[in-house]
């Protein structure tokens, strides 16, 4: 499935998100769109259990706000990306950011909203939220998300030089979970996904449910769901099957069901 901006492949359990819009992959209000329509798909498909999101080309994952479209659609291309980047923050299927060039701007608040990020290790990529530099701040949820993953002062220093940090850097502070050469990047990637996409489908989703609730909402809300989680999957196939294959000493089949 192909939605103009945004390329879709499913391949056993996995979907691949490729932003496709050139020269940076930016995002206008079409590419906008098309990633509505490609969120809306992969969560509905009950045979997709892992979403990998990356850049077409081998220099961008992603740059951030289309400035040429600012004029024509800005404030709903804004508002949408506010309310996308929240979605995927708390999609409830892994999503793994392949960081494949570099991500400025929106393109790094994108990546922070993934479940996971992998991040190429070549001196030309690199990532930063960079907004100052034109008098704005970061708008959809960088001054947050980036605090919750790399601490507070470490996250202002960020944001207020735009500053602009290598694969080993991101490594170093917790933004990034893993790097991996170029050649490799997608593979290692895929392997993740792989391993992800063997897990029990309807308990990583509780799980990623729970997670999200708690920030959002707070401890108590988190552990409403997980006591909510916890009951609901007492009724599943998956338990049977997790339970069986432990006494038969074999690996588990999960089918999220």
């Amino acid at each position: 499935m192909n939605l103009g901006n945004i390329k879709i492949e499913e391949n056993n359990h996995i979907a691949t998100l490729t932003i496709d819009h050139p020269p940076a992959n930016a995002w206008d209000w079409q590419t906008m769109s098309d990633f509505e329509k490609a969120l809306d798909d992969v969560e509905k498909n009950p045979d997709i259990f892992v979403v990998v999101l990356t850049g077409a080309g081998e220099k961008c994952f992603s740059a951030g706000f289309d400035v040429r479209d600012a004029a024509a659609n800005g404030d709903k291309t804004s508002a949408l990306g506010r309310i996308l980047w929240r979605r995927l923050d708390r999609f409830e299927k892994p999503v793994i950011a392949v960081i494949n060039g570099f991500a400025l701007g929106g393109g790094l608040e994108l990546a922070m909203s993934c479940h996971f990020r992998i991040m190429a290790d070549a001196p030309a990529v690199t990532i930063g939220l960079t907004e100052l530099n034109l008098g704005i701040i970061p708008g959809w949820g960088g001054t947050q998300r980036l605090s919750r993953l790399v601490g507070k002062a470490k996250a202002l220093n960020m944001i207020l030089f735009s500053e602009r940090i290598d694969a080993k850097t991101a490594l170093e502070i917790g933004l990034v979970d893993k790097i991996a050469p170029p050649d490799r990047l997608m593979a290692e990637a895929l392997e993740f996904a792989k391993m992800l996409s063997e897990r029990p489908p309807i308990a990583v989703r509780y799980v990623l449910k729970a997670f999200s609730a708690g920030v959002y909402e707070g401890v108590d809300a988190g552990l409403a769901v997980e006591d909510e989680g916890s009951a609901f999957l007492r009724t599943t196939e998956d338990r049977k099957e997790g339970f069986a294959a432990f006494l038969e000493k074999r690996k588990p089949n999960f089918t999220g069901r």
